[in-house]
């Protein structure tokens, strides 16, 4: 007997956040097979924000809405202005993480954000 293949897909999140716990239950409706990884209790994997930071691209990965980002003072808002100064920022403070981030695998690449339409093309 082997052992079943892991998911090809990892949703990375936090569990209490309300648009990762929509993300898993479309996951979980839709059949999709995913790992989850939690920030909190995981941390950032720093080797997979490097991919991120380059596709989708680190706009896409801070989220400037969010409550964390009106918590940072003006200097440190003001000093993310490329990759690596996105990464210094997004490892420190991992809620600012654009959430969720979805591997979807080889195929369909890395996505930030919920959004059902796409999902449903990325997740066949």
């Amino acid at each position: 007997m082997t052992n079943p293949s892991p998911p090809k897909t990892v949703l990375y999140g936090i569990p209490n956040c309300d648009t990762v716990k929509r993300a898993r239950a479309w996951l979980d409706e839709h059949g999709v097979a995913y790992a989850f990884h939690d920030f909190k209790k995981q941390g950032v994997p720093e080797a997979e924000l490097d991919q991120w930071l380059k596709k989708p691209g680190w706009e896409a990965l801070v989220n400037r809405r969010g409550t964390t980002w009106r918590k940072l003072d003006e200097a440190t808002q003001n000093a993310v202005v490329d990759a690596a100064s996105a990464r210094a920022v997004l490892l420190a403070y991992p809620s600012l993480i654009k959430r969720p981030v979805v591997n979807w695998g080889a195929k369909a690449g890395v996505t930030t954000g919920f959004d059902a339409q796409t999902w449903a093309v990325n997740a066949v």
